[in-house]
């Protein structure tokens, strides 16, 4: 059999899994939605979409070129303000649901992009 996993630079974030409330990524479960990036992923505390706010680390300097926002179990919107303030820093975003953010967060890991993903953990 072959092993398809990237080959990534240690201490890259790879999501592992995702499901049951929970991700692994790099190695470690995480048992609630996150905020990832290329070298770190931190608990996001959200407890509705619509009321989401976006956590430390996301604006204008902060090197994330494309953020990936996972809604949960199927696409929902996000506030137009937070589309608007993510525009206004000059971050790239893209709406999706979260096992098709996961998937997208690796490629463009494994890609070297600059990007981050905050992710609503789904049953």
């Amino acid at each position: 059999m072959a092993d398809i996993t990237p080959l990534l630079p240690t201490g890259r974030q790879l999501i592992q899994s995702y499901g049951g409330g929970a991700f692994r990524i790099a190695g470690i479960e995480y048992p609630h939605s996150v905020f990832v990036t290329e070298t770190e992923t931190m608990e996001w505390a959200i407890a509705d979409i619509s009321t989401m706010t976006l956590p430390e680390g996301i604006g204008p300097g902060t090197g994330i070129a494309v953020l990936l926002i996972g809604t949960g179990e199927s696409i929902a919107p996000i506030p137009p303000e937070i589309r608007q303030s993510l525009r206004s820093a000059g971050i790239g975003v893209e709406i999706m649901d979260t096992g098709a953010a996961c998937r997208t967060f690796n490629v463009l890991l494994a890609e070297e992009r600059a990007v981050a993903a905050l992710l609503i953990a789904v049953s």
